[in-house]
């Protein structure tokens, strides 16, 4: 499989196990998961037939991780739009979690703290490298320090998914680390 097509497969399972499962006519579990016989029907009923090797390499090599297949059923690991319950367990944070941004989202950020938006949780990074490149999608990165040793001391509940992002309701203004 090339990586062309490898990219547009990662896209196209993105979209519709996030965003518009509808779309293709498929329906979630509670807990986001759908029958892969059934992904795999309703991709090729919507023209962008997908065989089961190239979606099992899509899930074995994508860089982020971004889907977790079990058995016969697939789904994205994290960055719903649609209403799921990952059911991910509350977990015990590292002191220090990074979130990569743009420049014109800090005045937005530094009143209101980081929020889901469309999605359900803020997304973390384990470490900087990481927090950079999710920035570096929207422009010319900053990196802002989350200090979720405190949040968690003070209630905060954060949970990881399968591929290491870790989720949080918000972060305040007040546990994050503004660079310069």
């Amino acid at each position: 499989m090339d990586d062309r097509r490898t990219v547009k497969v990662s896209k196209y399972l993105s979209r519709h196990l996030r965003h518009q499962p509808e779309r293709i006519g498929l329906t979630l579990d509670a807990n986001g998961w759908v029958n892969v016989e059934e992904l795999l029907e309703a991709a090729a009923r919507s023209n962008f037939p997908i065989t089961r090797a190239e979606l099992e390499h899509v899930v074995a090599v994508n860089d982020k991780q971004r889907f977790a297949l079990e058995g016969d059923r697939l789904r994205a690991s994290q960055g719903h739009t649609v209403a799921v319950d990952l059911d991910l367990p509350p977990a015990e944070p590292p002191a220090f979690l990074y979130h990569g941004t743009v420049a014109r989202s800090l005045t937005d950020i530094r009143a209101e703290g980081l929020r889901p938006m469309a999605r359900h949780h803020v997304h973390l990074s384990p470490d900087r490298e990481t927090a950079t490149r999710v920035g570096a999608r929207r422009g010319s990165p900053v990196v802002l320090s989350v200090d979720a040793g405190a949040m968690h001391r003070a209630g905060h509940v954060f949970r990881v998914s399968a591929n290491g992002v870790w989720l949080a309701e918000s972060v305040p203004p007040a546990y994050l680390r503004f660079p310069g």
